[in-house]
């Protein structure tokens, strides 16, 4: 996994050091101004809670695993002390253990001297994804000492719509065989004799969206399956996912459908975070251009 993760990237970007994180020495990490990333949001979604719940395993911050690496991001912030933070995460991250992972979250950005921002923004508004997350930036106080934040309003339109994602003549090894049809329909009819939601999702020609890609795309496709004229339903391919979440046409994805799949499931909607970024420069400009002139005035 982390060696497709890194030649993804280096296909795309050039060489990157790409390491786990429990691994890296803060002191190691070159200077900077801005920490953006996200913690694994496994052990705080709702499927995920629901999922460990069952197998009888610990989540949140009691997954030792991936829980606790939120306390890695601050053990960098620590030694860096970035005048940003930009995190990303589930939506259900607020709600986690009724409100308490929130809670120490909060406080200890709060404790590091962090003025702290937050919204649950759904990726629908610029691309055909239902995708909810929570965007948390944060400013420091010692150079940002009564700075207010907006996050950017959504687009009046989306860059594209879903019929704009398929590929023409896509490969039949994407249509799924009917083992596995017949295996999605019954788990879904027994999941709504359970009374639950549970099951398949299927889109086609009058679909204004998709349910969200997740990294267990790769296992059946069963989030997002495309209907087919007297066929089964298929898979989106690589690149179709890859369009769903905002990437451009001339991404290079040098691996295996199932990394693909796994990578993009686990991406984020790049015009969103293109818009928070572009956001958070145009406030720090406009902040730093109004303290300019405040000190260059004479009393």
């Amino acid at each position: 996994m982390r060696f497709s993760l890194n030649s993804r990237y280096s296909a795309n970007f050039g060489d990157i050091h790409c390491a786990d994180l429990n691994e890296i020495p803060a002191e190691t990490i070159p200077s900077f101004d801005l920490l953006c990333g996200g913690f694994p949001c496994q052990p705080f979604s709702i499927a995920g809670v629901s999922k460990k719940q069952s197998l009888g395993r610990k989540h949140g911050f009691d997954d030792e695993k991936q829980g606790n690496l939120f306390f890695e991001i601050l053990r960098i912030i620590d030694y860096h002390q970035p005048k940003v933070i930009f995190l990303e995460n589930v939506k259900n991250l607020k709600s986690h253990d009724k409100g308490n992972t929130w809670k120490v979250i909060k406080s200890k950005l709060s404790q590091r001297g962090y003025n702290i921002f937050s919204q649950i923004i759904d990726g629908k508004y610029y691309l055909p994804q239902h995708r909810e997350r929570i965007f948390i930036i944060c400013f420091n106080q010692s150079y940002f000492p009564d700075l207010d934040f907006s996050f950017p309003n959504p687009p009046q339109k989306r860059l594209y719509e879903l019929q704009d994602i398929f590929e023409e003549n896509v490969d039949n090894k994407y249509t799924l065989s009917d083992k596995l049809w017949s295996y999605l329909q019954q788990h879904k009819e027994n999941s709504k004799a359970k009374g639950n939601g549970f099951g398949y999702g299927i889109i086609d020609h009058k679909s204004e969206y998709t349910r969200t890609l997740s990294a267990r795309y790769y296992k059946d496709g069963s989030e997002i399956l495309v209907e087919q004229s007297n066929k089964n339903p298929r898979r989106l391919t690589p690149r179709e996912c890859a369009k769903l979440q905002g990437f451009p046409d001339d991404f290079i994805i040098p691996v295996s459908d199932n990394q693909a799949y796994k990578q993009f499931g686990n991406s984020v909607i790049v015009p969103l975070i293109n818009d928070i970024i572009t956001q958070i420069k145009l406030t720090v400009d406009q902040y730093n251009t109004k303290y300019y002139l405040k000190s260059a005035t004479p009393n």
